[in-house]
């Protein structure tokens, strides 16, 4: 059994996703970022970043959303969700899991958040932009040229965390579904039986 703290659309959704991938026992615990919950102190025993996700394992409470990600698909391999150690898209698998993580999700903070950046806001509006956009390029040209997942003919943890961060890119001026082989992407994981049952429990409409 895991414990999910959680917010409906946040980066929490890329571990609900998994737990429902992987048909493991869970229970959802919601945090109300918008009250502040996420700073209680209580929570923050839990999470001292004073953010969502968190997951509790075995007992022990664990954070960062990539990590979680990780943690999920080893400890359950009979979901497929990613390569076995030694095989050869193993490499590609931690490639891509960690170019989402550490070069396209931070970006989404810029853009979301830009006074936290600093008093140019314009600036990193701009900068995050960029930087998102040039992410979708990458991804889109890798899933022409090796799709139709990004590791190929198998969907991973990794299409389902390249997916939640198309949604957060709905509003942009350039949404990630401008880029065909990205929507054809995000079309494949939408129909998916987990996504639908998350839509429905964390009550969650747009981009479905």
């Amino acid at each position: 059994m895991y414990t999910l703290y959680y917010s409906p659309g946040s980066a929490s959704m890329l571990v609900h996703l998994l737990l429902l991938e992987i048909g493991a026992p869970h229970e959802l615990r919601r945090v109300d970022l918008d009250a502040g919950a996420q700073r209680d102190p209580e929570y923050l025993r839990l999470n001292p970043g004073g953010v969502v996700p968190t997951l509790i394992v075995d007992g022990a409470p664990r954070w960062e959303t990539a990590a979680l990600a990780l943690l999920l698909a080893e400890r359950h391999p009979e979901a497929n969700l990613a390569p076995s150690s030694g095989s050869p898209a193993r490499g590609d698998y931690l490639q891509w899991m960690l170019y989402l993580a550490n070069s396209l999700q931070p970006a989404f903070r810029w853009w979301f958040y830009p006074e936290a950046e600093g008093p140019e806001g314009e600036a990193v509006l701009a900068a995050a932009r960029r930087r998102i956009e040039a992410a979708w390029d990458r991804l889109d040209a890798h899933l022409g040229a090796a799709g139709p997942y990004l590791l190929g003919a198998e969907v991973s943890a990794a299409d389902l965390y390249a997916t939640m961060l198309m949604r957060w890119s709905r509003k942009m001026p350039r949404p990630a579904t401008e880029w065909p082989h990205l929507a054809a992407l995000a079309g494949r994981v939408k129909a998916r039986p987990s996504w639908r049952r998350l839509y429905a429990v964390e009550g969650l409409t747009e981009w479905a």
